[in-house]
C-alpha cells in the first residue's frame, strides 16, 4: 500500500502538484465548488491518477485539484470514494496517505450530514469534535503493522477546531461542535437507528468521513471536520431523506461555507 501511495505522489509532483500546501481538503456532496474560489488552478481526475479510488456518486467532481486561496496553497480532493461504493472501509488510503507524502500536515474533511437533533436545521454547519463509528468497519482491518493500534483521543484537533471557530466569529457564522456517527449506508437510516443515535450521544449522522479521520491519525495528520447539515434524519419531525435532498441543500450553503473556509484559510499559520 504505501508503494502504491509514493507512485501517486511521484506523479501528482510531476505534474505541478508540488507546492509547500497550508492544508488538504476533502470536499463531501455539493461542495465542491470551493474549486472555483482557488487562484493558479492545476488539477488531474481520480481517473489519471495511479493506484486512486474511484467515485461514482453524482455530486462529487473526482479531481484533485490544486490552487491558492486567501494567499496559500492549498489542496482539494473534489469527492471520495465511499464504504458502500467498494465495502472496502480504507478505500480512501491511498489519497489521505498522499497527503503525509506531499508534506502536508493539516487535513480538513468536509460532508453533508443529516441532524439528529431537531435544533440543528439543515443548511447549518457543524465542527466535528468527536465521532461514532456504528458501521462495523475500519480502513486498518487489513493492516499488519503496529500502527494500526491507533488512538483516536483527540482525533479531531483541537487547534483547528479553534482556528474554525475564529474563522467563524470573523465572518458571523454560527459552528456549533458535535458528534458524527457513521453508518454505512447507501440507504439512508431508520427512524429507530436514529432513535439510537441519538441515546448514544450523537448529534449528525452521515456516510462518510470517520475511516478518514482513522486514516489521518495512522499517518499523524492533524484532523479538522465540517458537516454541512443538509436534512433531517429519519423520523424527526416526520422527516424521510433522500440524495437529491442532500444535493440540492449542500448547494445552497455552499456559499455560507466558501465564507468560512477563506477565513479559515486566512487565519492558518504560515508554516
Amino acid at each position: 500500500m504505501e508503494q502504491n501511495i509514493q507512485e501517486a505522489a511521484e506523479f501528482v509532483r510531476a505534474r505541478g502538484f508540488d507546492a509547500p500546501f497550508a492544508a488538504a481538503f476533502v470536499l463531501g456532496t455539493g461542495l465542491g465548488t470551493l474549486a472555483d474560489e482557488l487562484t493558479d488552478v492545476v488539477s488531474i481526475p481520480y481517473t489519471d491518477i495511479p493506484n486512486f479510488p474511484k467515485s461514482g456518486v453524482s455530486g462529487h467532481a473526482a479531481r484533485l485539484v490544486a490552487g491558492t486561496l486567501e494567499g496559500k496553497p492549498i489542496l482539494l480532493f473534489q469527492g471520495r470514494s465511499h464504504y458502500y461504493e467498494t465495502g472496502d472501509a480504507g478505500a480512501m488510503r491511498v489519497p489521505v496517505g498522499l497527503v503525509k507524502a506531499l508534506g502536508l500536515r493539516r487535513l480538513v474533511l468536509t460532508n453533508a450530514a443529516g441532524s439528529v437533533r431537531a435544533e440543528i436545521r439543515p443548511g447549518s454547519l457543524v465542527a466535528l469534535s468527536d465521532h461514532l463509528n456504528l458501521s462495523g468497519g475500519n480502513p486498518l482491518l487489513r493492516d499488519h503493522t503496529e500502527g494500526r493500534f491507533v488512538s483516536l483521543t483527540g482525533a479531531y484537533d483541537s487547534g483547528l477546531r479553534a482556528t474554525l471557530q475564529a474563522a467563524a466569529a470573523k465572518t458571523g457564522i454560527q459552528v456549533p461542535e458535535g458528534v458524527y456517527a457513521w453508518l454505512s449506508g447507501p440507504s439512508f437510516e431508520t427512524p429507530a437507528e436514529i432513535r439510537m443515535v441519538q441515546i448514544l450521544g450523537g448529534d449528525l449522522v452521515g456516510m462518510s468521513t470517520v475511516p478518514e479521520v482513522i486514516l489521518a491519525r495512522y499517518y499523524g495528520l492533524d484532523v479538522a471536520s465540517i458537516s454541512v447539515v443538509t436534512n433531517l434524519a429519519a423520523g424527526i419531525e416526520g422527516a424521510s431523506p433522500s440524495h437529491q435532498e442532500t444535493k440540492d441543500t449542500a448547494a445552497e450553503a455552499s456559499d455560507k461555507f466558501k465564507r468560512l473556509i477563506r477565513a479559515f484559510v486566512a487565519e492558518l499559520p504560515h508554516d
